[in-house]
């Protein structure tokens, strides 16, 4: 997979491109080192709530991109993925534990039902925060190989739920492009200073 860029390089130049090469393929080998180093994310009680689906049919990419205001990034990129979630995954706690000893096992996952149950903005917030982490995992990761990436939620996301067969209890956190810029993106339109954002202790 060749030289990779260093991690803080790829923050610095991780942008949300528009414009892809549509006839660039990423290698399927690139694409599943992508989705294994996506899987490294961190998620709470490590429940890892996010479900991934790539679309690679094109017609139903049509179709997406028809439900996302015609934004040709839904067609011409390499990947589009959207980065769902299972926001009931808390439910089967013992299978995220089954391979740590038995006294962790123990204390731990007896802890995750009551911490969720009846707390449906919790469970929902929990899940959208796990998307969250998995995509910009994969937007550095891309970049890292050299690719561009676009996270959107430009769409409408019912139309598109209906589209992806999502199931029940299932959340779209956002859609993701990838692939090869053949466009830089927009200069940065205006960043916040350190100063607006950095409080200490309390918000100032």
């Amino acid at each position: 997979m060749g030289l990779h860029m260093n991690t803080f390089e790829a923050i610095e130049a991780r942008r949300a491109v528009k414009h892809f090469d549509s006839d660039y393929v990423i290698p399927e080998a690139e694409q599943k080192k992508l989705f294994e180093l996506a899987l490294q994310s961190p998620t709470s009680f490590n429940i890892q709530h996010w479900r991934i689906v790539q679309v690679k049919d094109k017609a139903l990419r049509q179709q997406i991109q028809a439900a996302a205001w015609g934004q040709e990034q839904v067609t011409k990129a390499s990947m589009l993925l959207f980065v769902c979630a299972n926001i009931k995954a808390w439910q089967t706690p013992e299978k995220y534990w089954r391979n740590a000893p038995q006294e962790v096992q123990n204390m731990l996952v007896p802890m995750i039902k009551p911490f969720y149950e009846g707390k449906e903005q919790l469970q929902r917030d929990e899940a959208m925060r796990s998307v969250g982490i998995l995509a910009q995992t994969l937007m550095l990761a891309a970049k890292g190989m050299g690719y561009d990436s676009c996270p959107m939620i430009g769409f409408d996301a019912n139309k598109v739920a209906e589209l992806i067969a999502l199931p029940q209890d299932h959340a779209i956190g956002l859609m993701l492009t990838i692939g090869k810029a053949v466009k830089p993106a927009w200069p940065k339109p205006g960043q916040l200073a350190l100063s607006e954002v950095l409080s200490i202790d309390r918000f100032q």
